[in-house]
């Protein structure tokens, strides 16, 4: 399910350029889609995507390989081999990430724009069902950031930390739907189950099955007691 950084940065110009909603969209739709315009505004602003088409076009293919490459083999893989998936010269790619962090810091913020989108996405789906799908996401997302952190030399990265904002501002309202139906305890907080949910999926276990079941457990441990 994961997003390419040309779909993601695609979005990101529609949202942020406040086209209105299609014919048809609920009110709630239309308010999901105001507040993830404004989260992708933000993150807008802290990387600098080219704006002439065939920069931005090498832009976001070096962003999409170096995504691939990093959650395959760690954020310390080679550059030229991210340069060479992306059909650009190792030159194209120091002239858009002259450093090592400038890159992931770039693939962080396009995987934190797919946080966004996703949350949006969840406003056709019942109250109940949307947590469960936007935390679908959250579980690459949390892949993808360990496999990045490995490589950052620049552990205070301001990136980072605008990025967790926008992401908890993703998971917010969907949250609240979630708790307004009465599917989530009202007590729970988005650090809470972004906390919950990031610990499960770094415990060690057996396969996929296990982890899947584990999740299942802290997904359960969210419902309201009685």
């Amino acid at each position: 399910m994961s997003t390419s950084a040309s779909t993601a940065s695609a979005a990101v110009a529609t949202a942020a350029s406040g086209t209105a909603p299609a014919a048809g969209s609920t009110a709630p739709a239309a308010a999901a889609s105001t507040a993830a315009a404004e989260l992708l505004a933000q993150l807008s602003s802290v990387v600098q995507r080219p704006k002439r088409a065939d920069a931005a076009r090498n832009y976001d293919a070096l962003v999409a390989a170096a995504r691939d490459i990093f959650a395959r083999d760690g954020s310390g893989a080679s550059l030229e081999e991210i340069a060479r998936s992306a059909g650009v010269g190792i030159g194209t790619l120091y002239r858009n990430f002259p450093t090592r962090d400038e890159l992931i810091e770039a693939v962080y913020v396009e995987e934190v724009q797919s946080l966004v989108l996703a949350a949006q996405a969840t406003e056709t789906l019942p109250s109940d069902k949307a947590l469960g799908a936007w935390l679908e996401r959250f579980l690459e997302y949390v892949g993808t950031k360990r496999a990045l952190l490995e490589g950052l030399n620049n552990r205070e990265s301001t990136v980072f930390a605008q990025c967790r904002s926008v992401m908890y501002g993703s998971g917010e309202p969907v949250l609240q739907r979630a708790q307004t139906a009465g599917a989530v305890r009202g007590d729970v907080s988005i650090s809470d189950v972004v906390r919950l949910i990031s610990g499960v999926a770094g415990v060690v276990v057996d396969d996929d099955a296990q982890r899947d079941r584990l999740i299942g457990l802290a997904m359960d441990g969210l419902r309201p007691v009685g």
